[in-house]
């Protein structure tokens, strides 16, 4: 397995697989089972700062995934990765709910591409 996570931090050796899978809690502490109409989202973006010293050079998504409600996992493909510098980068995880509001579960993780041998 050539990655790990941390709370909200993942490495991963660039251009491996990754797959994890996705929990959501309730306020109350009570896992949340997604409905038919949710979407789960999930988006990457490098860290680079603009001119004017604010955050996301990138204006679009390095990596911009919907994860299956229906499996809940979240799976990045070797050549989704292979291409990017090492370094790391900025993610965040979000749920549309099918009346249309939106949670950001996971707020500005951490996602660091280590550098492989081959």
């Amino acid at each position: 397995m050539g990655y790990t996570i941390t709370g909200t931090s993942i490495k991963l050796t660039r251009g491996d697989t990754f797959r994890a899978e996705i929990a959501l809690k309730k306020a109350s502490g009570e896992t949340y089972s997604p409905a038919q109409g949710d979407i789960i989202r999930f988006a990457m973006k490098s860290r680079r700062m603009k001119p004017d010293g604010s955050d996301y050079a990138d204006s679009k998504p390095l990596i911009l995934k919907t994860i299956p409600v229906n499996t809940m996992i979240l799976k990045l493909e070797p050549e989704e990765t292979k291409s990017l510098p090492f370094g790391t980068y900025s993610y965040d995880m979000e749920i549309t709910y099918a009346n249309g509001d939106v949670d950001t579960f996971i707020q500005e993780g951490s996602f660091e591409l280590t550098k492989e041998v081959y």
